[in-house]
């Protein structure tokens, strides 16, 4: 960054909370007064619209954070929706050249801050770390398929008609070992978070029932 920003400039912050989530990232600036396009990672960018300050984190392209990297505090101006994304003004960015050294950082906020989902709804991150079920093979006395765990969601994407869960798939005998192919590297499926195949979402227990087959 360079040495002209002013003293409402985002700082270093070393209270950052602890529950800070990416939400989206800068793309680049917008207009010639220190505007700024936010790239959101949601359709519905609520949390971004509704927070006040916002977290910043730089964040190398195709790499990830560096554990314990800096975050800055920035006091948000102004956030509205542009489009598929979101303009934005914060403190102490006053011009095109200040908005456009932000490209590429990360946008952070506390999960506390999230507003409430609607029933049956639910955020991305909640759905990252939970226990996925599906059905085994027919058990041939009942000729029912038994619940079993295939694995933990490790990704959620979105494939523009319904969010994706990427599961990396665990030995059906022992759910701490992870289920490995020919060549030794983890397996994974992808399983469509609709209700044709998603039964319930347990996020207490961090279990989520579904009757996707082992076998797909």
């Amino acid at each position: 960054m360079s040495d002209d920003r002013d003293a409402g400039a985002p700082t270093p912050d070393a209270t950052a909370p602890t529950d800070l989530i990416e939400v989206g990232h800068v793309a680049e600036a917008l207009g010639v007064r220190g505007g700024l396009k936010v790239q959101p990672y949601s359709s519905q960018p609520d949390t971004l619209l509704a927070a006040k300050v916002w977290w910043l984190r730089k964040t190398p392209k195709g790499a990830q954070p560096a554990p314990g990297a800096q975050v800055l505090k920035v006091s948000v101006l102004n956030a509205k929706r542009h489009g598929a994304t979101v303009s934005a003004t914060w403190s102490g960015v006053n011009d095109r050249d200040q908005a456009q050294a932000w490209r590429g950082w990360s946008v952070l906020v506390p999960r506390s801050q999230f507003p409430a989902p609607s029933e049956g709804e639910f955020y991305w991150v909640d759905l990252i770390g939970c226990q996925l079920l599906g059905l085994g093979e027919d058990d041939p006395k009942t000729g029912e398929a038994p619940k079993i765990v295939l694995g933990n969601v490790v990704d959620v994407t979105d494939n523009g008609a319904h969010a994706i869960l990427r599961v990396e798939r665990v030995s059906p005998d022992d759910a701490a070992q992870p289920l490995l192919d020919a060549k030794g590297k983890v397996q994974e499926i992808l399983v469509p978070f609709v209700d044709a195949f998603i039964r319930n979402v347990d996020l207490s227990g961090r279990v989520i029932d579904s009757d996707w087959p082992a076998d797909f």
